[in-house]
């Protein structure tokens, strides 16, 4: 695994308007080609950070450094790019001009367009759909969608957030293996943020722990599993005790002495 660096956040901090503070001191070193899962409770600065290294938002102190890498084999149209939760389709739009869109805004030549749409929509499994409409797909054909779109300008760091989290447990098993084999293919420095221990020691080399008020790192996990991993990974005693190190220390997390005046119920119900 490379270990030149691609994302250095040193000591960031993210205070809102209202004094709310997202997120102190924040330090994390992402290595380039790494797949690094963020977990930890709602309102934790997860989905902040992303926001921050794709410059969607301003820190309120510290530095963020990006760096693309020197070996680049195909050409980036954008050197990251974005999927959110929520895939956001044009309704009226087919899943080709949903995809091209981007291209379009960077006006890109429609016979150059036309040629990355196609290799977008075969890495993601959608051969066949390009003139269905967003009303014709299941949830899960939707998010391919969302990824084609994200990879159609060859990005080498792909941000994604919670991108899985409103699917059923089959259609995101099947992308969480299909995101891996395109990863293993494509080599991106991944950043992913979920919810879902099991998946975030499926998918990736890191797991980094985070805790709210303030929103911190409170642990870095190596998962040093091999790839590819398939269905076996999943039922392995490896597999078994990576998920119960990250729950531990997440419990870790719920467990940080309360504010001042807090009782644990009313915070339970707070970040319910």
């Amino acid at each position: 695994m490379n270990t030149r660096p691609a994302i250095q956040l040193s000591d960031v901090d993210k205070v809102y308007a209202n004094g709310t503070v997202a997120l102190r001191g924040v330090n994390l070193t992402i290595g380039r080609s790494q797949f690094v899962s963020l977990v930890g409770p709602s309102g934790c600065g997860k989905s902040t950070i992303l926001r921050l290294i794709a410059g969607l938002g301003q820190k309120s102190a510290g530095d963020i450094q990006r760096w693309q890498p020197e070996d680049v084999t195909e050409p980036s149209l954008h050197e990251l790019a974005f999927v959110f939760q929520e895939a956001a389709l044009m309704p009226w739009a087919s899943v080709a001009d949903n995809i091209r869109l981007p291209l379009e805004l960077a006006r890109v030549p429609r016979r150059a367009a036309n040629t990355a749409v196609r290799e977008a929509i075969g890495l993601v499994g959608l051969s066949g759909f390009e003139r269905a409409y967003p009303r014709e797909l299941s949830g899960g054909m939707k998010m391919r969608v969302s990824i084609a779109r994200a990879l159609v300008t060859r990005p080498t760091t792909l941000l994604m957030d919670e991108p899985f989290g409103a699917l059923d447990e089959m259609t995101r098993s099947r992308l969480n293996s299909d995101l891996l084999e395109l990863w293993q293919q494509k080599r991106w420095t991944i950043v992913f943020v979920t919810h879902n221990v099991y998946e975030a020691v499926y998918l990736s080399n890191r797991v980094v722990v985070m805790a709210a008020h303030p929103g911190r790192i409170t642990a870095d996990i190596p998962i040093e599993a091999a790839y590819p991993r398939t269905e076996e990974f999943r039922t392995s005693l490896q597999f078994n005790q990576y998920c119960r190190q990250v729950s531990a220390s997440l419990a870790g997390v719920w467990e940080d002495p309360l504010p001042s005046g807090t009782t644990r119920h009313s915070r339970d119900v707070a970040q319910s």
